[in-house]
Formats: C-alpha cells, sequence, structure tokens
C-alpha cells in the first residue's frame, strides 16, 4: 500500500527554523513529482512548493518563496522542506503529496489533482 508520512514538526518562536521529511513507501518514487501543501485552521488548504522527479525544478508560493527549501533524495524516497524564517502565519498543517507524469506548476498546484496524500504534520510558530 502507497504511504506518505511526514514528520518533523513541532513548536517553533518566529524566526526559527524546521525541516520536515516525508517518507515515500512509492515504488515509483523516483519518477514521481512531490509536493507539500498546508491547511491553517479555518482556512483553505493551498499549496507551498513542488519538486520535479529528478529534482531539477521547483516551484514556489509566494508567500514562502525565499525562505522555505524544498529538496529531495531519490535513493532514500524522501522529499524535504527546510523552513526558515518562520512566521506566526506559517502555522498550519503540512501535507506531501506525490503525483506522477509531466512537471507543471499548474498540475503541482492542484491538490485534489494528486495521486497520492500523506496525514500532515503540525507547524505551530508562536509570536
Amino acid at each position: 500500500q502507497v504511504q506518505l508520512v511526514e514528520s518533523g514538526g513541532g513548536l517553533v518562536q518566529a524566526g526559527g527554523s524546521l525541516k520536515l521529511s516525508c517518507a515515500a513507501s512509492v515504488r515509483t518514487f523516483s519518477s514521481d513529482n512531490m509536493g507539500w501543501f498546508r491547511q491553517a485552521p479555518g482556512k483553505e488548504r493551498e499549496f507551498v512548493a513542488a519538486i520535479s522527479w529528478s529534482g531539477g525544478s521547483t516551484h514556489y508560493a509566494d508567500s514562502v518563496k525565499g525562505r522555505f527549501t524544498i529538496s529531495r533524495d531519490n535513493a532514500k524516497n524522501t522529499v524535504y522542506l527546510q523552513m526558515n524564517s518562520l512566521k506566526p502565519e506559517d502555522t498550519a498543517d503540512y501535507y506531501c503529496v506525490a503525483r506522477g507524469g509531466t512537471f507543471s506548476t499548474v498540475t503541482m498546484s492542484n491538490y485534489d489533482g494528486m495521486h497520492y496524500w500523506g496525514k500532515g504534520t503540525l507547524v505551530t510558530v508562536s509570536s
């Protein structure tokens, strides 16, 4: 059974850093594009970042550009989200997603179009 398992969430002060990990049991991980979405309490889910299967292309939401970095290690079937300069408005549940096929910023920004979804990890940023 396909699983995406997120880890690394927690409580951090504003200005601090966290690194999220997503371990995938997907057989096709090395050919899947990966991404992160988040959902804050009372708000709609939003796109955060995406990375192509090779790691050669990345895409970020404007709200995190310059602060967050997505990366992947295909040998470990893991994708990461390094989050720096965290703000209280970054507080949310963060979800890992995967989708095969051609990497597209439009496609990877559509949560419902993903092929696999994780259950999320909570990030709380205190002011």
